[in-house]
């Protein structure tokens, strides 16, 4: 089997790779729409950053939030951002053409992708601190010898730290705030996904700024809210989830409180590498009694390479020093090995982005 996809891939590839037929497809009638496709994505590929910069360059001119409100022309938004004309006519063309604006007449709208971007409460925010990823990734080989990015990294140095519970409100500042940003959408998808009916106590372990808490109890005001996480960042949940009750530990070390009926890990294990994830999951497992649930929502890995998670979180992950996307097939043998009984994978509108996995202890 893996002896003919072998030869194959091995012929496909020598006749790919001939100038000859890469001219003969691009005419011949029946090949020429996907000789221009694999032009036009081979084309993506190499252009990638300077997108993504398009893009990055349009948030920090909030250039989406003025056109809100309606069209508006060249010389108006290049005067509120600061811009000479010209540059911010060369700039919205480029956002154009990647659907974040578009043209009207003499004047430019939002664009199909812009007002997608605007409707996700957060993502302005993930954009923004993509500036430390990019520059790890100036020279990629160099990120992937030292295994460990020097500028995405400092967004949570206390990970690394031997002694992670000891880290002060400036270690823990830049990360929960990112955190807390991204955690509205996130919230309404796992929420959405799994009702919180039947559950009198729940805690969010790496809970952060208590963003998925507030959202539960907002849907679920029957519910007892418990979040466990860093002492520093326990101390930032305290207004957004004033009724919860706080615990100050780390889950790497410390044991778990027991009580709850349901344990959430919303984006806690891919931020972490495998003896961090048996560490997580004995220790929830240890917290829960009989009958208890355990929920993990996080980016998840498919059976072949997809572009989300081995390739975007794949580097992103590399730079920040810890941690991979697994596959849930993965996760759950973890589970079982924790001591957990039935699992169930739950359908999410958005699965290349997140997953949820259940588990009865």
């Amino acid at each position: 089997m893996f002896g003919l996809r072998t030869t194959w891939i091995g012929w496909r590839n020598a006749l790919l790779s001939r100038p000859h037929f890469q001219r003969f497809a691009a005419d011949f009638p029946l090949t020429r729409h996907i000789a221009h496709t694999r032009t036009e994505v081979l084309f993506d590929l190499v252009a990638g950053f300077v997108y993504s910069q398009v893009l990055h360059a349009c948030i920090q001119l909030d250039v989406f939030n003025r056109l809100r409100a309606g069209p508006l022309d060249v010389a108006t938004l290049a005067t509120v951002a600061d811009l000479p004309a010209p540059a911010m006519a060369r700039l919205l063309n480029a956002a154009a053409a990647l659907d974040l604006v578009e043209v009207i007449g003499e004047r430019f709208a939002l664009g199909p992708q812009g007002a997608a971007l605007l409707g996700n409460a957060g993502l302005a925010d993930m954009i923004r601190h993509h500036d430390r990823l990019y520059a790890d990734l100036l020279d990629p080989v160099a990120l992937l010898r030292r295994g460990r990015g020097e500028h995405l990294a400092g967004y949570w140095p206390y990970a690394t730290s031997a002694q992670p519970g000891v880290a002060g409100g400036e270690d823990v500042s830049a990360y929960s705030s990112l955190m807390a940003a991204t955690q509205p959408a996130v919230a309404a998808d796992v929420l959405d996904a799994h009702s919180m009916r039947r559950y009198r106590v729940v805690m969010d372990v790496g809970g952060g700024e208590g963003g998925f808490l507030a959202a539960l109890s907002a849907r679920w005001p029957h519910v007892e809210l418990r979040l466990f996480d860093l002492p520093a960042v326990v101390a930032r949940a305290r207004v957004n989830v004033p009724k919860a009750q706080l615990f100050g530990g780390d889950f790497l070390s410390d044991a778990l409180p027991s009580g709850a009926d349901l344990i959430t890990l919303v984006r806690i294990l891919h931020d972490h590498d495998d003896d961090g994830v048996a560490r997580i999951l004995a220790a929830a497992r240890a917290a829960l009694a009989s009958g208890g649930r355990l929920l993990i929502a996080e980016p998840m890995s498919t059976p072949h390479p997809d572009r989300v998670g081995a390739a975007y979180f794949g580097l992103y992950l590399l730079a920040m020093g810890r941690g991979q996307v697994r596959p849930p097939k993965l996760l759950t043998e973890w589970l079982r090995r924790a001591g957990f009984g039935r699992v169930r994978l739950l359908h999410l509108r958005t699965p290349a982005l997140l997953r949820i996995l259940v588990a009865e202890a």
